[in-house]
């Protein structure tokens, strides 16, 4: 099974993580967060990040996903990647993280498809739909 990695802004990975354990009634295995201050200093967080991301990885890779492209903790996150392996996704959203939950025995390249369209296809003007 594929670990998932979520690396954000403060509280932000930890309150996607409660929600999924909502949504499906128990905490999925393999997942872990990482929240990053303002006050945090990168290079003093990329060594916590790279423990944690061994936590999760049992030999079939990690997907990190972040909030917010090119801020801090995406930064992180690209220290992290290794194509094919360790992948990364920005723009972490709840149904992209429970479409990561949903496909994460299905292989990488699969997952990050998913994952991505979940992320994507979630985001409604409900107006309209």
């Amino acid at each position: 099974m594929i670990g998932l990695f979520l690396v954000t802004h403060t509280t932000y990975g930890e309150s996607l993580i409660q929600c999924a354990c909502h949504v499906l009634n128990k905490r999925p295995p393999q997942i872990a967060q990482l929240g990053v201050a303002i006050q945090d200093d990168p290079l003093d967080i990329l060594p916590l990040a790279q423990q944690m991301l061994k936590l999760v990885d049992t030999g079939d890779g990690v997907l990190v996903m972040t909030d917010v492209y090119g801020a801090t903790p995406s930064n992180i996150v690209l220290k992290l990647l290794e194509p094919g392996r360790i992948e990364g996704i920005a723009g972490v959203n709840l149904p992209m993280l429970l479409r990561a939950l949903t496909y994460r025995e299905k292989g990488m390249e699969t997952l990050l498809t998913r994952a991505v369209t979940g992320g994507r296809d979630g985001v409604i003007n409900m107006l309209n739909h």
